[in-house]
């Protein structure tokens, strides 16, 4: 009788247990929640908490994020901590001349769409506008070296990662490490369906998507 008392006593404090442990983890930073997730930081890895202070997405640091974010400014440069809009957050990882690409993971922690953008806004109408990079190989050069062009195309992509309107090809990026800037976005979206674009003479203009395609 008296074991199973205390067997009993046992599991009742389990769940206070992990309740304490969770509440006195110690941060360096945590984020305001959203869609029920909450960012917090250790170092330069960020995982996320649940309502429960729970840590349902374990520390990576892969995850985007600037202390001096300019929040002014569309695509990764404004993101100043990571956080889930439209059931994803970005990513970003290290390619061509080890110049960061941007992608998406889910709210398990899975990558859902690849990083495969040089600039890209978090979702915001169920969309995203990157600047999506493509390689054309052009064959090999006398001494049987590859030679691949890079295509940059400014588009509308949504959660699944599906490229759901080109709005322009973009010119004069560079890819080399020493001469980089991240690409400025010309387009924002202002509605489920309704693009504003820069053109070439800096003056907008406004565009209605035909998502059906």
């Amino acid at each position: 009788m008296k074991r199973r008392i205390i067997c009993l006593m046992l599991l009742m404090a389990l769940p206070l247990t992990t309740i304490a442990q969770s509440e006195n983890v110690s941060y360096d930073e945590i984020a305001p929640f959203s869609e029920g997730l909450a960012a917090v930081r250790i170092g330069n890895q960020w995982g996320f908490i649940n309502e429960n202070a729970q840590l349902v997405i374990d520390f990576r640091d892969d995850l985007v994020w600037n202390q001096n974010a300019d929040t002014n400014k569309a695509g990764v440069l404004g993101i100043r901590y990571p956080q889930f809009k439209n059931g994803r957050c970005m990513i970003q990882k290290s390619k061509v001349n080890n110049i960061p690409f941007y992608g998406f993971i889910d709210t398990s922690g899975e990558i859902v769409i690849q990083p495969e953008y040089l600039n890209i806004t978090e979702f915001d109408h169920k969309n995203a506008i990157g600047i999506y990079v493509r390689e054309a190989f052009q064959g090999q050069n006398e001494i049987n070296i590859s030679v691949i062009d890079y295509i940059f195309t400014e588009v509308v992509v949504n959660t699944n990662g599906e490229i759901i309107w080109p709005i322009h090809e973009r010119e004069h990026i560079l890819t080399a490490k020493r001469r980089y800037e991240t690409p400025e976005l010309h387009s924002r979206l202002i509605g489920d369906d309704l693009l504003i674009y820069k053109t070439k003479d800096n003056k907008w203009e406004t565009k209605k998507l035909d998502l059906s395609i």
